[in-house]
């Protein structure tokens, strides 16, 4: 076993919105501080960020204020957020919206007047959201990638974290354990603070928007390290994925909200074998019709695919000619290119669209300041949970990763004043993860060495795709759930029994079998997650509707699911974190508390409740 040691202050997993901003920060209150960012693919060319078409939400125009973007987002969030979290989101955006344009340079859209441009988005009760046409992300990672190129921060590309080291008491992260792809050596980096900035990216679903490479690693890793997971049942579906047939990585990819926002409209199909369009729809969901939140846009979508009102490729149509083709191609430019790609006519026709997995409201548990309940890390975007509760308005993820990111930079230096000590890693921990990582290339006890391929990696994902879909998607039953673990449970053990070769030329040097295996194996383990807080929710909230208990449930009362691994490596970490006691769920003084605790297979829940610090269900601070 060769295994590389490396040195850094900070240690940042991640390169999308989260990280670069973490890193800008961190340099900016302390340049002596040797910061190394860590990223699966190269600095800048991947991620969720780079791919944000919609925008930036923020207040800023005559008549909006952050008191009611704050309520947007908690009456959005179905009274789940946490307050204090949602609070730092809303009035962090003004500043950091400031700084993308007069700091790193980013050109958004204006107004006639010079203001910038905000434009509608749904779910809001003012326009807006700040955007670059429709490729708003790309505007922001640019300008971010740049400056951290000019600041002389570290990088390792192409290298994929796999574990979170803790010291040998456990009390604290000591490192980082990661494969160099370019070479498949096991790396170890040794660093004071740790950003874990992964991004979730909920690619378990058959239809979905974030790259392939987006896997969930840090959320697997965290669950892995001891920490606590809330509102993990959680998942957006945005309601207009293209769908452009199955032979096509196209299918699933994001037909913007500002599409609806500007007046688009949903139509169904005839249901009687023609290609012809339907009626409008949403009317018989939603007052708001297609500008509803996206957990009701998408329920409706797919109500009306299983009454069998589908187009041509079993999805519904989303119609813009009405607006003025020049108008659309005007505002929408690179829509209307994407969707030509694909044969379809956006500014003058019709385009298919189908709900596809996008965003992940659930995620590490931390503090407004970033801190998590494990010493010395940190965590960021959408690898935390508790900022937009059970639904998150469009426009608010970008700048949920761009504002907490630079919070958690700000921390991670300030931190290192007080907390600077190198901590040394429980060896044993680096050991029994790299076999862990290593036993694909092991035949398996018992049976001859063959090797299998791809194809069953591949057949592996399909089932996991089709599980999610159907039983942990839109619309759940306890039922379906039930199947869906029994099933996961299934998929994980077939691929521990999968075996790859490293003996042909270029041996673990990308090695995209193995990277596929890995990535399957934390989907897996975040899909078991979220089917398990799915099934103990037993009622109906944002992105989370059960048909069997289809009623809100007393919002007074509200509580959030909290999920850990039973067999967390040193037992789990304990501490208080975000004005909640997140303590060992194996003592007896915390089940009392709580009363809510249940032990299913792998996982200990918890039911914890809602904190409402700002504002109860009701009233308003507007």
């Amino acid at each position: 076993m060769t295994l590389k040691r490396l040195q850094t202050d900070i240690l940042i997993l991640g390169s999308g919105g989260a990280g670069l901003f973490a890193a800008l920060h961190a340099h900016q209150s302390d340049p002596s501080l040797s910061i190394t960012v860590a990223v699966k693919g190269l600095l800048g060319k991947c991620g969720c960020t780079r791919m944000v078409q919609g925008g930036y939400n923020v207040a800023l125009a005559e008549g909006d204020s952050v008191e009611r973007h704050f309520m947007d987002t908690i009456e959005g969030s179905k009274w789940l957020s946490n307050q204090d979290l949602a609070w730092t989101l809303v009035t962090g955006a003004v500043e950091r919206i400031h700084e993308l344009e007069n700091e790193l340079g980013c050109f958004f859209d204006r107004n006639p007047d010079g203001t910038v441009h905000q434009k509608a988005f749904a779910g809001q009760t003012f326009d807006r959201t700040v955007h670059k046409g429709d490729l708003t992300g790309i505007e922001i990672i640019n300008r971010l990638a740049e400056q951290v190129w000019a600041r002389g921060i570290d990088r390792l590309e192409e290298h994929r974290a796999i574990e979170l080291i803790r010291t040998a008491d456990g009390r604290a992260i000591a490192g980082v354990l990661m494969i160099d792809m370019r070479s498949g050596e096991f790396v170890f980096v040794q660093a004071r603070a740790v950003l874990l900035a992964t991004g979730g990216g909920p690619t378990m679903y058959k239809y979905h928007t974030p790259s392939g490479d987006k896997s969930c690693d840090g959320l697997a890793m965290a669950l892995r390290a001891g920490l606590p997971l809330r509102d993990m049942e959680m998942v957006q579906f945005h309601p207009t994925g293209l769908l452009a047939g199955t032979g096509t990585r196209m299918t699933g990819t994001v037909i913007e909200e500002g599409l609806r926002g500007a007046g688009g409209y949903l139509l169904n199909g005839r249901n009687d074998g023609s290609d012809e369009p339907g009626e409008r729809f949403m009317q018989h969901y939603d007052a708001r019709q297609e500008r509803a939140t996206r957990d009701i846009v998408s329920r409706a979508i797919y109500s009306e695919m299983r009454a069998g009102r589908t187009s041509p490729n079993g999805g519904v149509y989303i119609q813009m000619h009405h607006l003025g083709p020049d108008k659309v191609r005007k505002q929408f430019k690179g829509m209307v290119e994407r969707c030509a790609d694909c044969g379809f006519d956006l500014a003058g026709g019709l385009v298919e669209v189908v709900p596809t997995a996008h965003y992940m409201m659930g995620g590490v548990i931390f503090e407004p300041d970033c801190r998590t309940v494990l010493e010395g890390l940190f965590a960021a975007g959408e690898d935390t949970g508790g900022v937009h509760g059970a639904n998150r308005l469009g426009g608010n993820g970008v700048a949920n990763s761009t504002v907490f990111g630079g919070i958690a930079g700000e921390s991670m230096a300030r931190w290192l004043q007080e907390h600077g000590d190198w901590r040394g890693p429980d060896e044993a921990a680096i050991r029994e993860s790299i076999a862990m990582h290593e036993a694909p290339f092991a035949p398996a006890a018992g049976e001859q060495a063959q090797q299998h391929g791809s194809g069953d990696i591949e057949s592996i994902r399909e089932a996991l795709f089709d599980c999610m879909w159907d039983d942990v998607g839109i619309l759940r039953t306890a039922q379906g759930l039930q199947r869906a673990q029994g099933r996961l449970a299934e998929l994980e053990a077939e691929l521990s029994r999968i075996r790859l070769r490293d003996d042909l030329p270029g041996g673990r040097a990308f090695n995209l079998s193995w990277h596929d295996l890995l990535n399957l194996r934390s989907l897996v383990t975040i899909s078991r997650v979220i089917a398990t807080a799915a099934l103990a929710r037993e009622d109906s909230r944002g992105a989370h509707f059960r048909e069997d208990f289809p009623e809100t449930g007393d919002l007074p009362n509200s509580t959030y699911t909290v999920v850990r691994a039973r067999d967390a490596r040193g037992g789990n970490v304990t501490g208080n974190t975000a004005g909640i006691e997140v303590g060992d769920n194996d003592s007896e003084s915390n089940s009392e508390s709580n009363g809510r605790e249940s032990q299913t297979g792998d996982f200990t829940l918890t039911r914890e409740p809602v904190n409402f610090t700002r504002v109860r269900p009701g009233e308003t601070i507007l």
